[in-house]
């Protein structure tokens, strides 16, 4: 296994990687909040600019790692309300073609910093 790190997404903030590439063809992006790693901060606005930077973050650990978001074949998309549902799916459409990532989206109690959205990804080499 080998660790993917990237100054253009946010630092792990715990003991774990940005991303860790399987040496089998896999890289696992650990979810991705949206912080803007040049402020620290959220942007402004709602889940759709959340939404934008999560998918921001995650594409730069991907390109980190020498891949694309087309190389997806997985996300995780956590919200902390399912009616942020549509506003995010309008985001996500934006970031993705076809053929689209199998994708999960849940509704979580809580995310870390008071977030409105994470996502994670798994995308293939192959």
């Amino acid at each position: 296994m080998k660790s993917i790190s990237t100054e253009k997404a946010p630092a792990a903030i715990g003991p774990y990687s940005q991303a860790i590439d399987s040496g089998m063809g896999l890289v696992f992006v650990s979810g991705q909040l949206p912080i803007d790693p040049s402020t620290g901060a959220f942007p402004e606005g709602g889940v759709k600019e959340q939404t934008r930077q999560s998918l921001t973050n995650a594409r730069a650990i991907l390109e980190a790692a020498g891949l694309e978001l087309r190389n997806v074949v997985k996300t995780t998309v956590f919200l902390a309300d399912m009616a942020d549902f549509a506003a995010m799916n309008e985001v996500y459409a934006q970031f993705f073609e076809a053929p689209f990532p199998a994708r999960s989206a849940v509704a979580v109690k809580t995310l870390p910093k008071g977030a409105l959205v994470e996502v994670e990804c798994i995308a293939s080499k192959g």
